[in-house]
């Protein structure tokens, strides 16, 4: 699967077309429509119509374009992938299913969405499916939830939901519990998620910060996942975006190393440069396990549409 950036998520009610409209011209990675928690039980029919209605108006650019429906438990979930597949099924790369607890969740999804696809004359399999781990029992599972369909392109954190399922005592989505003082309360959560996901070639997202004014705050949490690994975060207001944007980019000059680590060690393995399994490249040894941390950071960078400055040159050239 090739990757897409996904450094910012931009949540959209699908009840709201200010909103909808408004996000278009936001420079988020990824935009979900939003017909789960931020709409309404009695406005979710409205919300399919609204997001149909923005998808196939376009101008969406090269955003991922991804819609929320609702969770398997409740009434809408059917309704919600057929009229949004069947009404904006060419303009859809996603559909998120929440609160996923066992891999029949997914499996059933990816049924529900193939029928649609052979009755439209979609391409069977081309809409992905985004995954959110949103209690315990799916934290257990998420092995097997990250392989249930070859749709599966994310695993992603839900902190709100999470934090209640396993009777964590704090109100404040994002920020650690009262009366944790030492470490990361949510550390082993997202380290669970990522290795899932790293291990079946899928992309880890984490969830929202829901102090939405609170950029420094926004920066400190996003830091700490994208240290981690992670590839991207929820944001709920367009004044995140573009730090999240940067947190999970990497740094100019980390981009620009990373490319030439690549560069010296293809050379320096070629015959031209010698058939070298080790060499020094300015006061750094490389090899090949320095070649596979180049690869993530590179591709992170390219994803990210970074461009190159310092390029390493062959001795002599």
């Amino acid at each position: 699967m090739t990757l897409r950036s996904r450094r910012s998520c931009l949540a959209v009610p699908g009840s709201n077309p200010r909103f909808l409209e408004k996000a278009k011209g936001l420079d988020a990675d990824q935009v979900f429509l939003d017909l789960e928690d931020a709409v309404a039980p009695l406005s979710k029919p409205g919300a399919r119509q609204n997001v149909v209605a923005a998808l196939t108006e376009g101008g969406w650019g090269d955003k991922i374009r991804v819609v929320r429906i609702n969770d398997w438990t409740t009434q809408w979930t059917y309704r919600d992938v057929i009229e949004v597949v069947e009404g904006a099924g060419p303009e859809l790369d996603c559909l998120m299913l929440p609160k996923v607890q066992t891999a029949d969740q997914v499996v059933a999804l990816d049924l529900l969405l193939t029928q649609v696809e052979l009755a439209t004359g979609l391409k069977r399999g081309r809409i992905g499916i985004e995954a959110q781990i949103e209690n315990a029992l799916g934290l257990i599972n998420v092995d097997a939830i990250a392989t249930a369909s070859p749709r599966v392109e994310t695993i992603i954190f839900g902190p709100a939901d999470f934090m209640a399922s396993i009777n964590m005592k704090s109100l404040v989505v994002g920020e650690q519990p009262p009366g944790h003082d030492v470490g990361d309360a949510y550390h082993y959560i997202l380290m669970r998620i990522l290795m899932a996901a790293r291990a079946h070639d899928l992309q880890a997202i984490d969830g929202p910060y829901l102090q939405i004014r609170d950029g420094d705050g926004f920066r400190r949490v996003a830091g700490r996942s994208a240290a981690l690994g992670l590839d991207g975060k929820w944001v709920l207001h367009p004044d995140q975006v573009a730090i999240a944007n940067e947190v999970y980019s990497p740094r100019q000059e980390d981009y620009e190393h990373a490319e030439n680590i690549l560069d010296a060690y293809a050379h320096f393995t070629s015959e031209a440069g010698g058939a070298k399994g080790s060499v020094m490249l300015g006061d750094q040894m490389i090899d090949e396990a320095s070649r596979k941390m180049a690869l993530v950071v590179a591709a992170k960078g390219r994803a990210a549409g970074m461009e190159r400055g310092d390029r390493w040159s062959p001795p002599g050239d």
